[in-house]
């Protein structure tokens, strides 16, 4: 089986809690994981709560959310209605610069399997439910360690989700376990609840792979032994620590400890500024980074956030505002494309950010970066999901960290190096609508059928020869080619 997984490489720094064992085996199946970690003990609700609490578990998927305050709200629906809630295991790790939960899925599965199994025999849930994304290591690495648990305390299953960022949104996750379409649900409502929010309309206890498995060896260890690793925080945190030119290298660090450390210990130099949370997180200069602490109010008293653990430093030899275009871009691509903020904020955003990168001074290069200001700071707060107040953090901070490129860049001179892909991004498929403009009539019909992609300049005709169609814009795209008077547009897949 080992040989069809994708393993990331692992590293750690301080005691090995959710790594141990993974020095000298690629994956560890039941017999190695009861061998390196021990039996697991039984927890009942009071039990459960009293180490969720001790160790001020927060989830590590991105929001930080208290876990013991959701599982006490989970508990509180179930008793209130007198229906047994679902146990979700959040597995659907679409964000680039990440891999942390990737690496637990496919190398230390049981000891996420152990953390839900916890909580539902804790709970008495009615099913345990691993989303994971199709194509993944998770697909492959969880059935079979299911496969050998005789333990469960409810029927346990596995769900494939496309591999996409807005998969991994609590809401999406949970309609597609529905069989619903995997996207942020329109209209807001928590899982805890159950109803509209839940899965099968139960109340749902939902956490991401690295909080249960912290869950796990808090409950074996015991509380005191956990916290007594951390520095300010109880405990340890999964980082994932992406390097130019090299693979991603996920490491296991004490919480508290101090960025500048990892990234020495990494062989990795903080360059023009480091990303602290991945592609909803925040930029440091270098600087601020290297003393950063690695916990969520360390990070939080420096402008950052812990995120989703993924850290990404920009080579000082690349262009800050090119590389941050990209991946505004491939942001706005991502995302459900419901709701105003998504469908109009995102994509303005991204294409000012691209004109600004390219700009060469002038009116239209202030233009542009105030465009792009305008345009991330009026999405924030207003989205079905979190995704354009994450696209906003992200965007925000790296116009204030690589202020002196932004002067570059408006002032005409330009910074002068290039974008060569610094940032990681994921090698799929490409959809392009591309204007033959040996046929073009400038009949303007295109962008009313397709108003989110296409947009008409002063003369009438398309601004763009190229342009880039995100999964939610397929339609538009199609009913813009079948209906153009002069045949000019066609669509293009790359891959």
């Amino acid at each position: 089986m080992s040989a069809a997984l994708d393993l990331p490489q692992v590293h750690r720094l301080g005691p090995a809690l959710l790594t141990a064992g993974l020095d000298h085996r690629r994956r560890l199946d039941l017999a190695a994981h009861t061998d390196v970690h021990g039996r697991l003990p039984h927890l009942d609700r009071d039990a459960l709560m009293a180490v969720a609490d001790r160790i001020e578990l927060r989830g590590r998927g991105g929001a930080g959310f208290p876990f013991a305050r959701k599982t006490r709200a989970t508990l509180a629906a179930a008793d209130r209605t007198g229906t047994p809630p679902v146990v979700v295991v959040n597995g659907a790790e679409g964000e680039p610069p990440s891999a942390k939960d990737r690496m637990l899925l496919s190398r230390a599965p049981h000891l996420v399997i152990d953390g839900a199994r916890l909580a539902a025999a804790a709970l008495g849930a009615e099913e345990l439910v691993i989303g994971v994304a199709a194509g993944g290591p998770g697909e492959v690495s969880i059935p079979a360690a299911l496969a050998e648990r005789t333990d469960l305390p409810c029927p346990a299953r596995t769900v494939c989700l496309p591999e996409r960022f807005v998969s991994g949104e609590s809401g999406a996750l949970i309609r597609g376990i529905n069989g619903q379409p995997v996207l942020p649900p329109t209209v807001k409502a928590r899982a805890a609840d159950g109803g509209d929010g839940g899965v099968r309309r139960r109340p749902t206890l939902l956490a991401n792979a690295e909080t249960w498995a912290q869950l796990a060896v808090a409950a074996r260890i015991g509380p005191d032994a956990y916290a007594s690793v951390g520095i300010h925080e109880p405990g340890t945190v999964l980082l994932t620590v992406n390097r130019t030119g090299a693979d991603q290298l996920v490491v296991e660090v004490p919480a508290g400890i101090r960025l500048g450390t990892v990234l020495e210990a990494c062989g990795v130099a903080p360059g023009a500024g480091v990303l602290v949370g991945g592609y909803h997180g925040a930029w440091l200069d270098p600087r601020r980074a290297v003393e950063a602490p690695l916990s969520n109010a360390g990070l939080a008293a420096v402008g950052g956030t812990l995120g989703a653990g993924a850290i990404a430093v920009l080579p000082a030899e690349v262009c800050p505002l090119g590389e941050i275009a990209r991946i505004a871009a491939w942001l706005a691509a991502e995302s459900a494309g419901q709701c105003g903020p998504c469908k109009r904020g995102l994509p303005a955003a991204a294409d000012a950010l691209a004109a600004l990168a390219a700009a060469g001074g002038g009116s239209a290069a202030l233009d542009a970066l105030e465009t792009a200001r305008r345009a991330v700071t009026t999405t924030q707060g207003g989205g079905a999901c979190s995704h354009p107040d994450g696209t906003a953090r992200f965007v925000l901070s790296a116009l204030d960290v690589f202020a002196e490129d932004v002067a570059l860049h408006t002032s005409g001179a330009g910074c002068g190096r290039p974008v060569n892909g610094a940032l990681p991004l994921p090698r799929r498929n490409e959809t392009t609508l591309e204007v033959d403009w040996s046929r073009c009539a400038g009949h303007g019909l295109c962008a009313v059928l397709a108003p989110d992609l296409i947009r008409l300049g002063p003369h009438g005709y398309p601004v763009s020869t190229v342009m880039a169609v995100a999964a939610w814009q397929e339609h538009g795209a199609r009913r813009a080619v079948n209906q153009c008077p002069a045949l000019a547009l066609r669509i293009r897949r790359r891959g």
